[in-house]
């Protein structure tokens, strides 16, 4: 039976999560089904059937909630209200959740309606929000608070989303707790083994819970040939590339900087998506370059790279580690959050959480004796996108034939 899913993000393109979005979409048209997409701001690509339910007004009202009431995820009231609309229009047989933050939703009352609806929900947890006072993440700053109750926090000012002016954080959580629990058929879906460990401690720990891992296009991101080094003076060079969306504090650009005063003159360092400020202040000999929304380009980078490191001290499961083991490249990175759950021995090394020097070691190490090419490609083909994403469909189809039974 061909299915009908709503999915529901912030965005509809553009970000790991909007990309994850539109390729569920994609591959649900394949098998057949019917899907519609239901985001709140930017735009939507014209192949894929979608549905804006936020205006650029709204969101700035929600911005200064936020900022001036510390109540992220409590405004966007009439957003909501027209998304339920659509909702009950559509008529949908699964609804799919992803990121339901990012000043788009009221989202007691989207809750308030899912317990209502009578609907198999999955929702997608691509970061901690859902089950804490305030933060997207807190391996940062080392907080468990979050397991009971969030009544100290200190950082609502520092990490996203960022109340500058009002700490709402106990609050909050305590409107999380009461919205989020008490849906009748909800299943959650995390992209790392970690994150799932992480809900066994949280208010959300009753529903359960299926790890799906992220996938990336393996004919965007493979080995491709490149006169970047030619182009940027890196020839007879081991080169360290470094890639962020954005370099907020918790992706590490302070371990580049040291880094860059203790490795040898033939290791230069890449560093990709900094903004102008950033780029002026990095140390002699790191080259540092703005974001690329050109994929094909950015998996040159990766190719040309001899190793990737990921300095992250946050992380769910980052797409970028995939993205380098796709092209070829072997990948170190910190043990934190879901980060060194897409390595092994083969590809990758791990080194401890904010360890610089054991970092520096492991870039030294991988130049005397290389991970191989092909196994770092054998290992990215475990997170070829048409197979992650037709485990989504296969979890829709389940969950509908149960409700049918119901």
């Amino acid at each position: 039976m061909a299915l009908k899913v709503l999915e529901i993000n912030t965005v509809c393109q553009g970000g790991s999560v909007g990309r994850i979005t539109v390729d569920i979409s994609r591959t649900l048209k394949k098998n057949g089904d019917e899907c519609l997409i239901a985001y709140g701001r930017r735009a939507a690509p014209e192949d894929v059937p979608a549905f804006r339910f936020g205006t650029n007004l709204d969101m700035g009202m929600h911005v200064l909630a936020t900022f001036l009431k510390g109540e992220h995820g409590f405004a966007s009231r009439r957003q909501t209200e027209r998304l339920i609309d659509k909702i009950k229009e559509y008529g949908p047989d699964v609804i799919q959740l992803h990121n339901i933050h990012g000043f788009v939703l009221q989202a007691e009352l989207l809750f308030d309606y899912l317990k209502k609806a009578g609907k198999p929900v999955v929702w997608t947890l691509h970061d901690c929000w859902s089950y804490t006072g305030h933060c997207a993440f807190y391996d940062y700053n080392g907080c468990a608070e979050w397991k009971n109750g969030c009544r100290t926090c200190r950082e609502y000012r520092k990490t996203y989303p960022y109340a500058l002016f009002r700490n709402n954080t106990a609050q909050n959580f305590e409107r999380k707790r009461a919205a989020f629990t008490g849906v009748p058929d909800l299943t959650i879906v995390t992209p790392s083994v970690w994150l799932a460990d992480q809900l066994s401690f949280s208010f959300l720990r009753d529903y359960p819970v299926k790890v799906i891992p992220n996938g990336i296009d393996l004919e965007v991101f493979r080995p491709r040939e490149s006169v970047l080094r030619q182009e940027l003076g890196l020839k007879n060079q081991f080169v360290v590339l470094g890639v962020a969306n954005v370099w907020e504090r918790r992706k590490g650009l302070v371990y580049f900087r040291k880094l860059a005063e203790m490795l040898p003159d033939d290791i230069r360092i890449v560093l990709i998506g900094l903004d102008g400020k950033q780029r002026r202040s990095l140390p002699e000999g790191v080259i540092g370059l703005e974001k690329t929304e050109n994929a094909q380009q950015l998996a040159e980078y990766y190719t040309m790279a001899d190793v990737f490191v990921n300095a992250t001290l946050e992380d769910n499961f980052p797409t970028t580690n995939l993205e380098a083991l796709a092209c070829g490249t072997p990948v170190i990175t910190f043990d934190t959050g879901g980060s060194p759950e897409s390595l092994d021995e083969t590809c990758g090394r791990i080194v401890p959480k904010g360890d610089v020097r054991a970092l520096h070691e492991a870039i030294l190490e991988e130049r005397r004796t290389p991970h191989g090419r092909e196994a770092c490609l054998k290992r990215a083909g475990r997170y070829e996108k048409e197979g992650r994403f037709q485990e989504y469909v296969e979890l829709y189809h389940r969950l509908a034939s149960s409700q049918e039974i119901k």
